[in-house]
């Protein structure tokens, strides 16, 4: 039977009559609704003078035309004001032009309104408004002719008051006051909560889910409006940025923010029938990955309650979370464990303008003069010469005359930057896919490119990415964005003070506006200990840590050593259900479950992807040296396939921090400003890094690329990230992080014995303790040398000629052909794991 789809009863499409009615209606609620906002306006200054009037008849008043009014909308706007305010609801009266207005533009279909919530929520405001003002108004009411609550309030004060007595009319408007805005706002229902559990050893919460369904309306479309997807419906990648941030060619910021609490609207609703529709949630911990999930039709005669507007999960004992839906027909949707949260709006990002930044014509024409007299001083002519406009460089293109040698032009590299009165420029010579010779100027004035237009572009709404990052602006202004999934690890460098921090910001900023927390965690190590802080907030939504860990950001040494350690148990444990599955990643896996072709009940689990920052790795290596590398090494290795991706930072990029082993794993680079040409080559393995401008100019070497690109990295300020999180942190979340299984530190050393001159395991036939490490690195290299593995390993070349003799006998490698590196027999890690294995390595 094919599934069900909710999207029919919560997206009904509004249709328009075929006629010119309906906005014509529209249009005159509109101008009533200004007119009577006008007119309670003028009211409030001109009431007084206007007061003679009002005990006429309204057909005396409309009859008589000698009767002058001072109130700006005449007569009627005098009367109507009266008996709006006067002798209705005070002050308060001004929600009547306002839902009024709103109705009309509801139906003019110019803004996207949730009507009936309006409509009840202005009543509430309205009334419980009027009695309040007349209640802190009654005393003095006599003496102006305005009644701040009107008569309304007036009376119904005075009641309340003869009736319960002052205190006791206060004490219940402050009541009325606190459950309206528990039912209105989940942040009240938290704080609420969390009271309450302060009151008591263990833990209460109040199931706001009865009440909230009070104050959620029956959305509505508008005409010519697609319809929006229901949330019901899962999909194994959601787009949330496209789906809160539309960009028709037409629309303002105001028109995105709209269409966000719309699609909010729509998502609440969805899913409390969803959630309403299915049994108790099966939990799986890491250390039950592999027993069968409870029967969810056990004891169903006293199913919990679910309580979606709750800050946590209803077990506190217990984070990572399976919740599939009772119809097994309908595939699986792993944002339903946190099915009200909402995505960090665009708002809370701060959009940047440059107006003062644009290169000038002025400018390009003196530069392309003074490159090309610079050039005719070393005899060397073109034929022409481009400039291409970027946020922080000027690229000049020059296409050298016939018989001009490279060579001679790269030659002049710092005249050309004296004459053009530069700090530095960087000389592509030649351009890559084009025959001629780049020379990249810095601009006079740079852009600051925000992260606010990074995340509004269409590349980043758009990108069918798993882990989608908008990096920057390159040289000809377009957005940068790349897959961390398909990296498959990120290798982060520059000097001090170049922008690094800020890139990783970026990063997180990027992944947090487009994932949801069931789909991605952070691993972050900061050996700095402030430069994460704001991250702390959001450790029951986004970050994964061991069990019992007392911070959410990894500070110390051993947590890092053991933080690793888990991470390695972590992947093989993925590989473990992966093959059990008989897939080959974490994509095919996710997609199996999602159309529920694997159960819980056989010990799988829907995983979500694990990105490992950890920042100053320098420090860290001069620390603990191979007890960090070797894991960091391992999981780089094999990890890329089950979801684990990593990116490592430092400001010391020698080769002593940036080793043979890190590089052959981190093929994705980024290169901020460095000091020397060295430490370009041991980032990039090649020149130009030293040529940056600083402040966030990078060069960008990303897998599948064909060639370096210059990036004018994004800017996102401390405030805004804070704001990100806190956004995030106040609203539903798991019960506490994601939980890495527990594992004992790795040293980096088996347990075997060693001969008394501890060279060469003892026992014939035995295979050397680094076999596998060995193995793991010549296949992921493609490079099958003894001297290889002597330097990486700091081995003898004894024993590194033995482990090859080893990996030569496994067929592993080829046999030794004169001093020639041996050919590697083995495609990838999986058909590696297979010989290992059968060798019980």
């Amino acid at each position: 039977m094919a599934p069900k789809s909710t999207s029919s009863k919560n997206n009904k499409q509004y249709v328009a009559p075929n006629n010119a009615i309906i906005p014509i209606i529209g249009m005159l609620l509109v101008i009533l609704g200004v007119l009577l906002l006008i007119a309670i306006t003028s009211f409030l200054f001109s009431g007084a003078a206007d007061r003679s009037i009002f005990d006429m008849s309204f057909w005396e008043l409309l009859s008589n035309n000698n009767i002058i009014v001072q109130n700006t909308i005449g007569k009627f706007g005098a009367w109507t004001s009266d008996m709006l305010v006067t002798n209705g609801i005070g002050l308060m009266a001004f929600s009547v032009p306002i839902v009024i207005t709103a109705i009309g533009l509801f139906i003019l279909g110019i803004r996207r309104i949730v009507i009936t919530r309006v409509i009840w929520n202005a009543f509430l405001i309205t009334v419980w408004g009027s009695i309040f003002l007349g209640f802190i108004t009654m005393r003095f009411s006599d003496s102006t002719y305005l009644l701040f609550g009107g008569l309304h309030g007036y009376y119904v004060s005075r009641w309340l008051t003869s009736w319960i007595g002052a205190v006791g009319t206060a004490i219940m408007l402050l009541s009325t006051l606190l459950i309206y805005l528990s039912l209105k706002y989940a942040a009240v229902q938290n704080k609420i909560n969390n009271i309450l559990e302060s009151l008591s050893n263990k833990r209460i919460s109040i199931n706001w889910n009865k009440f909230n369904s009070y104050f959620q309306g029956e959305e509505e479309n508008f005409p010519n409006d697609t319809e929006t997807p229901a949330v019901a419906q899962p999909a194994p990648q959601p787009n949330p940025i496209t789906d809160t941030f539309p960009q028709p060619n037409n629309n303002t910021i105001d028109d995105y923010q709209e269409e966000d609490e719309y699609t909010e609207d729509i998502q609440e609703d969805v899913s409390l029938n969803s959630i309403n529709a299915s049994y108790p949630p099966s939990i799986i911990t890491p250390s039950q990955e592999e027993e069968p999930a409870v029967d969810s039709n056990e004891n169903t005669s006293e199913e919990p309650s679910i309580d979606i507007n709750d800050t946590t999960t209803n077990d506190d004992s217990v984070c990572n979370i399976i919740n599939p839906n009772d119809d097994p027909s309908r595939p699986y949707d792993p944002t339903l464990d946190l099915s009200l949260y909402k995505y960090p709006p665009i708002e809370l990002l701060v959009d940047r303008q440059n107006p003062d930044s644009e290169v000038s014509k002025a400018e390009m024409e003196e530069n392309a003069k003074n490159i090309t007299t610079t050039l005719k001083n070393f005899n060397i002519s073109i034929d022409r010469i481009h400039a291409t406009i970027g946020p922080t460089v000027t690229l000049y293109e020059l296409v050298p005359s016939a018989g001009m040698k490279l060579s001679k032009i790269k030659s002049v590299q710092e005249d050309i930057a004296l004459n053009l009165s530069a700090m530095s420029i960087r000389m592509i010579a030649p351009m890559p896919g084009k025959g001629t010779v780049g020379i990249e100027v810095p601009n006079k004035n740079k852009k600051v490119v925000s992260m606010y237009s990074m995340i509004l572009s269409d590349r980043f709404q758009k990108s069918k990415y798993e882990l989608p990052i908008a990096l920057g602006k390159t040289i000809t202004n377009e957005t940068f964005v790349f897959d961390l999934a398909a990296t498959p690890h990120l290798l982060v460098a520059g000097a001090t003070g170049q922008g690094k921090s800020v890139g990783l910001n970026v990063i997180l900023t990027s992944l947090l506006y487009k994932k949801h927390p069931s789909q991605v965690k952070f691993v972050i190590i900061d050996p700095k200990q402030v430069e994460f802080t704001p991250y702390e907030p959001i450790e029951k939504n986004f970050l994964a840590k061991l069990p019992g860990g007392d911070d959410a950001i990894i500070t110390k040494i051993e947590d890092v050593k053991a933080t690793l350690s888990s991470l390695t148990v972590e992947m093989e444990n993925r590989y473990a259900l992966v093959r059990k599955a008989g897939l080959r990643n974490i994509k095919e896996y996710n997609a199996k479950f999602i159309e529920r072709k694997l159960l819980p009940t056989e010990g799988h689990r829907f995983m979500p992807y694990i990105v490992v920052i950890i920042d100053e790795f320098g420090d860290l290596i001069m620390t603990a040296g191979k007890e960090i590398e070797t894991p960091i090494a391992r999981i780089a290795q094999k990890a890329r396939a089950i979801g684990i991706h990593m990116i490592l930072a430092t400001q010391r990029p020698d080769v002593k921090i940036i080793t043979g082993v890190i590089k052959a794993n981190f093929p994705s680079r980024i290169a901020f400003k460095v000091a020397s040409m060295t430490d370009s080559r041991t980032i990039l393995d090649e020149t130009g890094a030293q040529h940056l401008s600083g402040k966030g100019d990078l060069l960008a070497k990303i897998t599948g690329a064909d060639s370096v690109t210059r990036v004018q990295c994004a800017f996102v300020d401390t405030d805004e990230v804070i704001a990100i999180n806190n956004h995030i942190a106040n609203q539903q979340s798991y019960a506490c992080a994601y939980e890495l299984p527990e594992a004992e530190v790795d040293n980096g050393v088996l347990p075997v014995e060693f001969d008394p001159e501890g060279e060469v395991p003892t026992g014939p036939g035995k295979l050397d303790p680094y076999i596998r490490k060995v193995a793991e690195m010549v296949v992921s290299s493609r490079l099958g040398s003894t001297s290889n593995i002597q330097r990486v390993f700091n081995l003898g070349y004894n024993r590194a000629g033995r482990i090859m003799d080893q990996l030569e006998r496994m067929g592993i490698v080829g046999p030794a052909i004169s001093s020639k590196p041996r050919t590697i027999l083995v495609n990838d890690l999986d058909a590696l794991e297979t010989i290992l294995q059968s060798f019980n390595v």
